[in-house]
């Protein structure tokens, strides 16, 4: 320990730039530069051991941490800041000196210290447990800086395991229900899932949605009139609708296709392009006389609260000329692709004809169709004749039931009898989700998220996420899991600032199934 000192007085934490000039005076010298690098986000006897070992390796032990923008273990995570985690770190006797890395991997620290070893422990001697796939580039680091890397082995544990068992910050019925999950579905076999998941061809048909978000500062009354007045801060944008379903696909998928219409006015089109993944493939129908859909929400830029929304589209049904060309478009296209999620937000572009086509061309059907304030409650599931999987959150399901009050189970069930269609799937927001699959009974998976900053687009990203499940048959079980993952991913963030993939959310749930 350092008598009192606090590691920060005594020069232990630093910058990574003015480490790497202090260390390479000391190996000017002939003394040896050992690193390790790591999340280290609960310290324990194994961390200690690890780094122990690893000054064994050389004269100066250099720790790098993550920060904490680039934990990539879900919400709550990490449950210390990068603050905490260094000044815990520099305590330690045998660390020399900490660095918080404010890159995504170890690879720009390794080519700043050119360490002489790194260290790593032994889990990562198995490349295929690498969860992180990032190794292999940081050895490569090590190498071309002329260091060699060692693995040590000695106890181990897992951070995330303990702060499951000690420091959760789920509620103890999610806890529960967690540790039962974890003796039926292992890390290994979700990730045979999500890797299958590639395999797919998915396309997305829906109405395309530009979501801006327009910060601002409350002033107070106005002295003349009875409104608030606000003063402009700035605004974000965010590709939303279909066009954040296709991305959370693109995520998963080799190939996403995205069939939705533009407007003539207001088109952003530049915006949507830069804006979507590149193994993307758009189709765009261009609606006459329209704008591209955009809903604006004003916020409090202290609190992130929404004070308000303003929708900017056509919302009539299309007709003619546009109604024929989205037609034409779905009969061409959709026969190529194994997987369609059809994203009706309910804003005209799904029409009586167009939805008769989609289902009658696509190989698989996932559909979701939206209750929000543009439609009104007037978009209902019961306009698909047919469909493989039917997605919808709790509102949705009572308004297309007429059933307000009913138990969960009883209207999930009301609507599987009425809808021709083998899977289902309800969002419950807080209560998490319910499945149910005809002939298999009903499922229920609490939520997963921690932290919820903003609810748009959690819905889109558990339709991706669980459309691809559905589609490879998998439990339901694994389905509500990883569509609550997804959700929980996306409402600790605002709107659609963030896209699942399969990195994100298999290192998600790792950290919770340990």
């Amino acid at each position: 320990m350092n008598n009192g000192t606090t590691a920060r007085e005594n020069g232990k934490i630093n910058s990574l730039s003015e480490i790497a000039i202090a260390v390479q005076k000391e190996k000017d010298a002939g003394k040896s530069l050992v690193h390790c690098h790591g999340v280290f986000d609960l310290i324990h006897p194994g961390h200690v051991r690890h780094l122990e070992t690893a000054k064994k390796e050389g004269d100066i032990l250099v720790v790098t941490v993550t920060a904490d923008r680039f934990v990539n273990k879900g919400p709550g995570r990490p449950v210390f800041n990068q603050d905490l985690r260094a000044e815990s770190l520099a305590a330690l006797e045998c660390v020399n000196y900490v660095a918080v890395n404010h890159s995504s991997t170890a690879i720009e620290p390794i080519q700043q210290l050119q360490p002489d070893v790194y260290v790593k422990g032994s889990e990562y001697s198995n490349r295929r447990k690498d969860d992180t796939h990032s190794f292999p580039l940081e050895e490569k680091a090590v190498r071309d800086g002329g260091g060699r890397v060692v693995f040590t082995d000695d106890i181990t544990f897992s951070s995330s395991n303990l702060i499951n068992s000690h420091f959760s910050a789920l509620a103890p019925q999610t806890d529960d229900w967690l540790k039962q999950f974890r003796t039926r579905c292992s890390t290994e076999e979700l990730q045979n899932h999500l890797l299958q998941a590639s395999k797919l061809k998915p396309l997305v048909i829906g109405e395309a949605i530009i979501d801006e978000y327009l910060f601002c500062d409350p002033l107070g009354k106005s002295s003349k009139d009875p409104i608030l007045a606000f003063h402009y801060d700035s605004t974000e944008r965010y590709a939303g609708g279909s066009l954040a379903v296709a991305n959370h696909l693109a995520g998963f998928c080799e190939e996403v296709g995205l069939i939705t219409i533009l407007g003539d006015t207001e088109r952003q089109e530049d915006f949507i392009r830069q804006s979507l993944h590149p193994n993307v493939r758009p189709y765009f129908i261009t609606r006459e006389s329209s704008p591209t859909i955009h809903k604006r929400r004003f916020v409090d830029a202290h609190t992130n609260a929404r004070l308000f929304e303003i929708y900017v589209m056509e919302d009539t049904p299309l007709d003619g000329g546009d109604e024929q060309t989205l037609l034409d478009c779905i009969q061409e296209i959709v026969p190529g692709y194994d997987l369609v999620v059809t994203t009706d937000y309910g804003h005209g572009m799904m029409t009586p004809k167009a939805v008769t086509a989609v289902c009658a061309e696509s190989k698989f059907l996932a559909v979701n169709t939206q209750a929000n304030a543009g439609n009104r409650g007037f978009n209902s599931i019961s306009r698909y004749p047919k469909v493989d999987y039917v997605c919808l959150a709790g509102v949705e399901v009572s308004l297309e039931t007429r059933m307000r009050h009913a138990p969960q189970q009883e209207l999930l069930g009301e609507i599987a009898s009425r809808i021709n269609c083998p899977s289902f799937a309800m969002t419950l927001g807080k209560d998490g989700s319910m499945h149910y699959e005809v002939g298999g009974g009903f499922i229920q998976v609490p939520a997963l998220a921690t932290t919820v900053s903003d609810r748009v687009g959690a819905g889109d990203a558990f339709l991706a996420i669980t459309s691809l499940l559905i589609a490879q048959k998998a439990p339901l079980d694994i389905v509500g899991f990883a569509g609550n993952l997804a959700g929980a991913e996306m409402v600790a963030d605002l709107g659609n600032r963030v896209q699942i993939s399969r990195k994100s959310l298999g290192r998600h749930a790792a950290a919770l199934l340990k």
